[in-house]
């Protein structure tokens, strides 16, 4: 009786939490069976991710790079009564990638979600260097990409759907009013879902870190504020609904819905904790899109639980 007691009260604070959303039509669908693999999971937004979703009941597996940071950050999260799982993974090492494959078949025969949040950014405040611009373009965007690649064939079939979440940024947006490229054109090729391919992204990269090497880039048109993060963030939207299109055909229970978000300007080491959003708040938009229920909703990008545009 206790426990039921226990658990009933556990779920209302889940709905308080969510009050905005329509109660009757939230259906909590995850369970202690429920796999979640979030990368870059030592600390910051990927931390928090970690624990909000734990603390949801959900089994987490917290990766990163570096194994002593991981495992520093169980035990912290061991410490307020969390228990999650660590394992290494480099999102850039194909080997380390497959050992990670290997052991999740081995352990858990898949997974149901997977946050793709490890990232890099080596420009604070005023200052807009692309010396490390094709290291950030390769964490950020082909990282990216080789873990939803590596990760797809291992999710399992649901029926609900399997879910992808890709941390994003505002700054990675074609349209906004600040910091977009100016090349119409190329907008205008990334905007159409339809003609979306991965050589248009990959070419678009590609001009630009050629041009970055023969010291051109501040005439091609590019991002003039957080150049290297910002294209490399555009690069993970366009991928996004990318996917979205490619999975949309999945049979029923197969399905996997894809989607990014954007956690704000939040005080983290990724922007010498000058932001004005706690990692709290930068997380919370990616695990409610990590839990949300109400699903078919894939191929968008999200800021604070509601839609923007690409």
């Amino acid at each position: 009786m206790r426990g039921s007691i226990s658990k009933s009260k556990y779920i209302l604070k889940i709905l308080k939490s969510w009050s905005h959303l329509d109660v009757d039509a939230i259906i909590l669908w995850w369970s202690k069976e429920t796999v979640a693999v979030v990368t870059g999971g030592n600390r910051g937004i990927g931390l928090e991710i970690c624990r909000q979703l734990a603390a949801h009941g959900v089994t987490v597996i917290l990766t990163s790079r570096d194994p002593g940071a991981g495992l520093e950050s169980i035990k912290f999260l061991s410490e307020v009564g969390l228990s999650l799982i660590y394992h290494q993974l480099d999102i850039l090492d194909l080997s380390s990638i497959n050992r990670f494959i290997e052991w999740l078949k081995e352990n858990y025969g898949g997974l149901d979600i997977l946050v793709n949040n490890a990232g890099i950014n080596f420009n604070l405040g005023s200052d807009n260097s692309v010396e490390n611009a094709r290291k950030v373009v390769e964490t950020n965007y082909y990282g990216t990409k080789s873990m939803i690649e590596a990760m797809i064939p291992l999710m399992k079939p649901s029926v609900v759907g399997a879910r992808i979440v890709n941390v994003s940024s505002r700054l990675g947006r074609l349209n906004g009013r600040r910091n977009r490229i100016s090349n119409a054109a190329l907008r205008e090729q990334l905007s159409d879902v339809e003609s979306l391919s991965e050589e248009l992204i990959n070419t678009a990269l590609s001009t630009f870190l050629r041009q970055v090497d023969d010291g051109t880039w501040a005439s091609g048109g590019w991002p003039q504020v957080y150049t290297d993060y910002s294209l490399s963030k555009l690069a993970v939207n366009a991928y996004t609904r990318l996917m979205a299109r490619k999975l949309s055909d999945r049979q029923e229970h197969e399905k996997i819905f894809v989607n990014c978000y954007c956690p704000g300007w939040v005080k983290t080491a990724l922007t010498g904790y000058a932001g004005n959003n706690t990692v709290e708040e930068g997380a919370d938009t990616g695990v409610w899109l990590a839990l949300l229920s109400h699903q078919p909703i894939t191929g968008k990008f999200f800021a604070e639980r509601r839609e923007i545009n690409f």
